[in-house]
């Protein structure tokens, strides 16, 4: 087959570009009918892998000209205050959406030059920063630093010169390293040890379903930020945070379960359903860590899930993002 062991490093590959599991795999499968199409003309000059990252590329670059860069919910508006509800749901489609770990690519065969690991190429923040990039400039920061091709073969990539790829290249990297954090969520987690990230998990859990905003605040940063995309509205610091906590978040009975997403700490939530006699799956809590605390929940869910557990409406919908991440649609009650 003309891709086998190749499509979840392809898939992974137009998600760094786009931000979305589901323009990816739209892309991918276009480029996958490209690539069918056009293989009695491959002739050999470059590497099956080359040919096939040059055909995603310029398949993820024709999505971009096509539609806005997706955003975390924390680079769009202002963060809410204290009093202020979760605002409604918006419509388009304009959210980073989280990537389960089961689709991260183990063994791709990166070449010498690559600078990031593939599951920090996968990380929240990593995948916001490349958002921000020209299309030309992150394709080519991408190719070069994640994927690890040269100069010479992204410039064939791209249909340019070397000197213009080593031109963007360097102007990505400025804008990355303005952007990104100190140390990237593999170091940090790796610092910690699964021992440890599992107590942690534990003690999030415990508090948002016991109602303890003490304990949970005690594991924030002071400028942690908690947002939930579809929704646009997110909240930054303690005293907005408590104000959510107990006005909002935790109103809901809760039940947790960990997992791995963008290669990161994830828990996914389910709320209780009356009507089913079980905790749904719901909400699923990507966790960016800051030594041993949390800076940043990115809470994914849909905006059914958030009605229902805003209003108490069952039944609750369940969110095929806790699916994708291997976790199970329900939990059994207490």
């Amino acid at each position: 087959m003309l891709v086998e062991g190749r499509h979840d490093e392809l898939q992974a590959h137009c998600y760094r570009m786009l931000g979305s599991v589901h323009d990816a795999e739209d892309a991918l499968q276009d480029a996958l009918l490209r690539a069918r199409r056009g293989l009695p003309r491959f002739d050999g000059r470059s590497s099956l892998r080359a040919w096939l990252y040059r055909i995603a590329t310029n398949t993820s670059l024709d999505v971009i000209a096509r539609r806005p860069a997706r955003v975390l919910a924390t680079a769009r508006g202002s963060a809410a205050g204290p009093s202020d509800p979760p605002g409604a749901p918006l419509v388009e489609s304009i959210w980073i959406e989280p990537y389960p770990d089961a689709r991260i690519p183990e063994d791709a065969s990166a070449g010498p030059e690559a600078r990031y690991e593939q599951r920090e190429g996968v990380e929240l923040a990593f995948v916001a920063a490349l958002q921000m990039l020209p299309a030309r400039q992150r394709a080519a920061l991408i190719l070069r630093d994640v994927l690890g091709f040269s100069a010479r073969e992204t410039a064939e990539t791209l249909e340019t010169t070397v000197a213009s790829v080593n031109s963007a290249l360097q102007r990505a990297r400025a804008t990355l390293a303005a952007r990104l954090p100190e140390r990237s969520q593999q170091a940090t987690l790796r610092d910690l040890g699964d021992e440890r990230v599992g107590e942690l998990a534990d003690r999030y859990a415990r508090a948002l379903q016991g109602g303890d905003v003490d304990a949970l605040l005690a594991m924030l940063t002071e400028d942690a930020t908690w947002s939930m995309p579809p929704l646009p509205t997110w909240y930054r610091g303690h005293e907005a945070l408590r104000g959510f906590l107990v006005n909002h978040a935790m109103t809901v009975r809760w039940r947790h379960a960990p997992t791995r997403v963008n290669g990161q700490l994830a828990l996914g939530c389910y709320g209780w359903d009356a009507s089913r006699g079980r905790y749904v799956a719901a909400v699923l809590d990507v966790i960016t860590l800051r030594g041993d605390r949390i800076a940043a929940v990115d809470a994914f869910g849909t905006a059914e899930a958030f009605t229902c557990l805003a209003t108490g409406a069952t039944p609750i919908p369940p969110s095929p993002l806790l699916a994708a991440a291997g976790l199970p649609e329900t939990l059994p009650p207490d």
